[in-house]
């Protein structure tokens, strides 16, 4: 029981991150791209009351996916509808990647210290109890990713995949956008998307390993001196 309420702690403090980080970086990339209208309403801010919506973040603890509030954005302001659109919906599941990266960075630093300080009870359990967070970080921000990336009405992965559809195809699609998400709510919420989403997410999570191997090898260089 006490491990099940110190995760669903560790979980609530980093979605106070996650979340924001995410969409704000649709707004402001929004607002580079000519579009103020999420501006406007006080969303590029890394206050997460404005961007907490109270059921996605029950359903993120519950089950690992969620949402926030959805960001307003006008395509009509941008250049070219199309990227512009695509370009504002990937900066929230590419600001969730970059936590990660950030993340596994700092959980790798935190568990080699560990592992140096065995001398020190006190500071050993502090470096481990950070490496926990790090690590619950990485899973969360990655899910929070490959989740959204998904090319399902309303995540952000459908913007990005109307780069290759017509915009009257597009817009019929977006019609049945809530029936779309009533749908895919049920199916995570039965576990039908289990595994697919756990091996996207277990394989970004590789890969994220890989390319933080060079902390690895700068604590072996450092141990072997």
């Amino acid at each position: 029981m006490n491990n099940r309420l110190t995760e669903v702690l560790i979980h609530a403090l980093i979605l106070l991150t996650a979340f924001p980080i995410h969409e704000c970086a649709h707004a402001l990339t929004a607002y580079w791209l000519g579009d103020d209208t999420a501006k406007k309403q006080g969303r590029i801010s890394l206050n997460p009351l404005r961007h907490l919506d109270l059921f996605g973040t029950v359903f993120m603890l519950i089950a690992g996916f969620g949402w926030a509030k959805p960001v307003p954005i006008d395509p009509n302001n941008f250049r070219n509808r199309k990227v512009g659109m695509a370009l504002s919906s990937l900066a929230g599941p590419f600001s969730n990647l970059l936590l990660a990266y950030v993340s596994i960075i700092l959980y790798k630093i935190s568990v080699y210290f560990a592992f140096m300080d065995q001398g020190s009870m006190s500071g050993a359990a502090v470096l481990d109890a950070l490496s926990t967070v790090f690590l619950y970080s990485v899973m969360l921000n990655v899910g929070l990713a490959v989740f959204n990336l998904l090319p399902i009405p309303p995540l952000d992965g459908s913007r990005i995949f109307n780069l290759v559809l017509s915009e009257k195809t597009y817009f019929k699609i977006m019609k049945y956008e809530n029936i779309i998400f009533g749908v895919l709510f049920l199916a995570v919420f039965l576990g039908f998307l289990d595994r697919p989403l756990n091996f996207l997410r277990s394989e970004t999570v590789k890969f994220m390993d890989m390319i933080s191997r060079w902390v690895d090898i700068l604590f072996l260089k450092s141990t072997a001196i």
